[in-house]
């Protein structure tokens, strides 16, 4: 969240700004890059930035995305553009798990985590698919929840996989019987499915579920 001295609410902000104490510690101007680029894909001229970064000079601003670069989180297109690099997208990680109760905290300059390198291994083969209906409720997958599926993967029984039945998807769990291959539900007010045809789509590999929609 944004500290609230900023004169930066989430919208594209105006100018003119006036320039802040600079902050020694830059993870407070990365954060607000990030937050940025969250909202609209892109880092924005310089005189956006101004206000973003709430300084008053183009040069305070290059200062900040300079050391930024040489701390990795940025870098530099061919055409001389600012361009988040994978590190940028990084997040805090715990250096314990998180009990049920009070969690362990997060310290700063800890390790960090890519969720998209955590879950997606190959990105050209990867696809996320929203979740409708309760056949896999037992599975711990709901509705409005999304997963995370890789194409082109070999599945095994026991999988979790994205078939394509009658022209439609539907996720379910890979098993054999009677050797015969069949698609479970993980919910009992739904038949085991065992279609003469069907294609695999995908393998689920993730699953990605957000709390405040």
């Amino acid at each position: 969240m944004y500290n609230n001295e900023l004169p930066y609410s989430g919208d594209k902000p105006s100018l003119p700004v006036t320039e802040m104490p600079r902050i020694a510690n830059d993870a407070a101007y990365l954060a607000r890059l990030q937050d940025y680029y969250s909202r609209w894909r892109s880092l924005p001229a310089y005189d956006v930035l101004r206000a973003v970064l709430g300084l008053a000079t183009r040069s305070g601003v290059a200062a900040v995305l300079r050391r930024l670069e040489q701390a990795g989180y940025l870098e530099r297109t061919p055409a001389k553009r600012w361009t988040p690099t994978a590190r940028f997208f990084e997040r805090p990680l715990a250096d314990a798990p998180v009990p049920a109760g009070y969690p362990a905290a997060v310290a700063d300059g800890g390790e960090t985590a890519s969720i998209d390198a955590w879950l997606i291994r190959e990105p050209s083969r990867t696809v996320l698919l929203p979740v409708t209906g309760d056949s896999m409720w037992e599975a711990g997958i709901y509705p409005g929840d999304r997963v995370v599926v890789e194409r082109d993967k070999a599945a095994r029984p026991g999988d979790l996989v994205v078939a394509v039945v009658d022209n439609g998807f539907t996720l379910k769990t890979l098993a054999v019987e009677a050797g015969a291959t069949v698609l479970r539900p993980a919910n009992p007010c739904y038949p085991v499915l065992r279609p003469d045809h069907w294609e695999l789509f995908g393998v689920v590999v993730g699953l990605v579920r957000n709390y405040r929609k």
